[in-house]
């Protein structure tokens, strides 16, 4: 008798990755790269929808679009190799640069040293030129580009924050105009961050060490082309409760959705989840329990956006506002963005608030509607005109939604960062912009590193079933 076929051919290894947001799809794209042999991808995502933080939204009785989650994406190329730059060109979205040149204190444009010197005087200017130096001479372009990797120069001593190098600045003026200038950015306050992240949130205004772009259409596009290229089974509005071991040695992850619940065992799990739904997940056994407490520990540095978005008839401030955004001293520190300037020709004007930090997380306690008027109590245009002009606004909370000092107090290998419990759950992985940068430039990276370190894993299995 024949032995029977099937029996001989091999099993097809299992995945699941939990998270439908950027990190998630950026995972679920670069296996399809990375892997030689077919898989069975499974993504899990809790909500009804894809995208995560990266979201298009829609405002307005003309359904005028405007960017509800992550704003921009950040430009290295000129430094050295952008995945994510080459992956927008791969998948033919067309692209927008965005540039910002002006900081509004005390109502003022200063758009450049003169101005500041014109509005804050001498000492500020004098100042501000010492401590730019100061943090070039740090960070250098190429030192920028692999600061958050192991022993980068974001490296810090544990508890050095960059509270501190501002106490350097002399000028109550300069500082003030430093600290306006990145809040948005660092989403957190200076005595909360390190001193690498910091320098980093500051020298991303220069253009020498990157610049920032928009995708036409909406930022959405990207999600939209990844989810229409992934080869995966979807499973939205499925929340995962539980990852344990499972008798057969695999691993076990518990589920449920509005009609059902259940259990899957799958080869590996890929854990894509923001920090606040990590928490949310239950790992059985004392193992993994203990190592995933300690990986959510060590990165465990909450950091808040408010996104308020406001539709007018006719974009009244060119005048004034002539670039993508300006950095405003309003809510301690906000960007102001020209998000109708993402649509030449456009005959409606649109601008988004971005809040960071304690000011975001304070104001998300606010109804819409009172977020809304401060918004236009704060505006630095003609407030009489803003208010007759006022069509519709929308706000969003993105509460705890980023890390303060992303990679870690002290940024550890890629391997370590990925692999919660390496020795007794080496099939078990996390990704996320935690682990890098904040961007997802970085939750790319660490997609793509968890990629490659499960085709080495499945390559080596294979190879000693052979």
């Amino acid at each position: 008798m024949l032995p029977d076929p099937s029996l001989a051919r091999p099993r097809i290894p299992s995945i699941a990755v939990l998270g439908g947001g950027p990190g998630g799809l950026f995972t679920a794209w670069s296996l399809q790269r990375a892997l030689d042999r077919p898989v069975h991808l499974e993504l899990y995502e809790a909500s009804a929808r894809l995208g995560g933080k990266v979201r298009t939204a829609r405002l307005g009785p003309r359904g005028v679009p405007y960017e509800a989650g992550a704003a921009e994406l950040y430009d290295y190329s000129a430094l050295g190799e952008d995945p994510l730059r080459e992956l927008v060109a791969e998948l033919g979205l067309a692209t927008r640069p965005m540039e910002g040149h002006a900081v509004v204190v005390g109502g003022r444009f200063l758009a450049n040293l003169d101005d500041l010197e014109s509005a804050l005087g001498a000492e500020a200017a004098s100042a501000l030129r010492r401590f730019d130096a100061c943090a070039q001479d740090r960070l250098s372009p190429a030192e920028f580009f692999a600061a958050d990797l192991e022993g980068g120069s974001a490296s810090e001593a544990p508890g050095h924050r960059f509270s501190a190098f501002l106490d350097r600045v002399p000028s109550r003026g300069a500082r003030r105009f430093v600290e306006t200038l990145i809040h948005s950015d660092l989403a957190t306050e200076p005595e909360r961050t390190s001193v690498g992240y910091g320098l980093q949130n500051y020298l991303m205004n220069d253009p020498r060490y990157l610049k920032l772009y928009s995708i036409e259409g909406g930022n959405e596009r990207l999600i939209e082309a990844l989810a229409q290229r992934v080869r995966a089974e979807l499973r939205l509005e499925h929340e995962v409760l539980r990852v344990s071991r499972a008798p057969s040695g695999r691993l076990r992850i518990a589920w449920r959705s509005p009609r059902s619940s259940g259990e899957r065992e799958h080869d590996l799990v890929v854990l894509a989840l923001p920090l606040e739904a990590l928490r949310r997940v239950a790992f059985e056994g004392e193992l993994l329990r203990a190592a995933l407490a300690r990986h959510i520990a060590d990165y465990d540095h909450p950091a808040h956006y408010l996104r308020l978005t406001l539709l007018f008839e006719r974009p009244f401030w060119r005048a004034r506002l002539q670039d993508s955004y300006a950095m405003l001293e309003a809510f301690g520190g906000a960007c102001l963005y020209d998000e109708s300037s993402r649509t030449p020709g456009a005959g409606y004007g649109l601008l988004g608030w971005l809040l960071g930090g304690e000011a975001a997380r304070a104001h998300a306690k606010l109804d819409d509607a009172t977020l809304l008027s401060r918004a236009l109590e704060e505006l630095p245009f003609e407030g009489a005109l803003a208010r007759e002009l006022f069509v519709a606004g929308a706000v969003h909370r993105w509460s705890d939604a980023v890390n303060a000092i992303p990679g870690g107090e002290v940024p550890r290998s890629h391997a370590r960062r990925h692999q919660p419990e390496p020795h007794a759950h080496p099939e078990l992985f996390v990704v996320g912009d935690y682990l890098f940068d904040s961007t997802l430039n970085g939750v790319l990276d660490s997609a793509d590193h968890v990629a490659h370190a499960i085709a080495a894993r499945l390559a080596e299995s294979s190879e000693e079933a052979a």
